[in-house]
């Protein structure tokens, strides 16, 4: 099934995504035919389960279809209503086409059918037909709810360094089109984590366009007779830009090989953390090789570089991710570390994401 995802998705992306297409999307234009197409393909249905209309495809399988989006730069909550279906599947609720996208940071009461409160930051919240969030009831239990956005009684627009919107909604007696308990085993912080891991995935497609764009222009581009790439003091930061390339795809591939049932938080917050240093230190040495041209606004590099940019913060930075991890691993003993690190994925999550600060 990864293969096949991977040929469809790639070709999609590559006719449709293009760097003027994904330029003209900034500020928070909706890419409307690109998101027909991947509606008309399914994808955005892949981890549900058969029984609710999905294709039932793990993590593993997803993860190219969100490094891909990170590859494009695609200008849309593809990750994002992959993780909202698959945690209405994970909660016996059937998959809803359409765009979607999910809420993180959100403080929303639930009463009876209508829900109360404010979700922020929620990706391409003023596009996106319905969003998926965790509510709490009075008593304090935790429900998946899907919400539609013209509910909304509140929105604020807002953009982050790359476009991209991630707006603030209100709302005020919002019926739900849909709710129910969230599963055993998923903490209520699960889009937190769940959308760290999407971010990664996205760095990690992105920084390996950006290696691929700044090789070739190293190569191409002369000075003194010959192509810069020829260099020593070139060659050597465009060896450490692909070691942190590569340290990074393998993270965040092995945080979404080991998410099954659940989500492995231990292999997310690594992934996190290492695709976040690798977006600092990629974007500063294609900024580098490229010289001036790489801050034109005609030249597409800066539409890889402010998305790593934008991206390596989202869903908790690396500051907070490394301060959960040390967290998780100084609350055990020495003979509980090799346990934690070989069963990481089945370590419950709200012992993990407890902010430690």
């Amino acid at each position: 099934m990864r293969e096949i995802f991977e040929a469809t998705i790639e070709r999609l992306f590559a006719d449709l995504a293009t760097p003027a297409y994904v330029m003209g999307c900034e500020g928070g234009e909706w890419p409307a035919d690109l998101w027909t197409a991947l509606d008309e393909s399914g994808f955005t249905l892949a981890g549900v389960s058969e029984a609710l209309g999905g294709a039932e495809a793990s993590w593993a399988d997803m993860y190219v279809l969100v490094r891909s989006a990170g590859r494009y730069s695609v200008p849309a909550p593809v990750g994002e209503a992959l993780l909202a279906n698959w945690l209405l599947s994970k909660a016996g609720l059937e998959g809803r086409a359409g765009a979607l996208s999910v809420a993180s940071r959100a403080d929303l009461t639930l009463d009876g059918e209508h829900v109360y409160g404010s979700a922020f930051a929620v990706p391409w919240g003023r596009n996106v037909e319905a969003l998926v969030a965790i509510a709490r009831s009075a008593t304090g239990v935790p429900s998946v709810v899907l919400l539609q956005r013209s509910a909304a009684s509140e929105l604020t627009l807002c953009l982050n360094v790359a476009g991209e919107p991630r707006d603030d909604l209100g709302f005020t007696c919002a019926p739900v089109l849909a709710q129910a308990p969230l599963p055993n085993g998923i903490d209520a912080n699960v889009l937190e984590l769940g959308g760290a891991m999407l971010r990664a995935a996205q760095s990690a497609g992105a920084l390996h366009a950006l290696l691929d764009m700044t090789a070739a222009y190293a190569g191409e581009r002369k000075q003194f007779g010959k192509a810069i790439g020829s260099f020593q003091a070139i060659q050597q930061q465009l060896a450490v830009f692909a070691e942190q390339a590569a340290a990074a795809g393998i993270a965040a591939e092995a945080a979404f090989a080991e998410s099954r049932d659940v989500l492995a938080p231990l292999t997310i917050a690594a992934a996190k953390i290492s695709t976040a240093e690798a977006s600092s230190v990629g974007a500063g040495i294609a900024h580098s090789v490229h010289g001036a041209i790489g801050f034109t606004e005609e030249y597409p590099l800066h539409l890889l570089t402010r998305r790593l940019w934008a991206w390596r913060s989202e869903f908790g930075s690396a500051s907070l991710w490394s301060q959960r991890l040390g967290s998780m691993i100084c609350q055990g003993s020495s003979e509980q570390y090799w346990p934690l690190l070989t069963d990481h994925g089945q370590q419950p999550l709200t012992t993990f994401l407890s902010n430690p600060v």
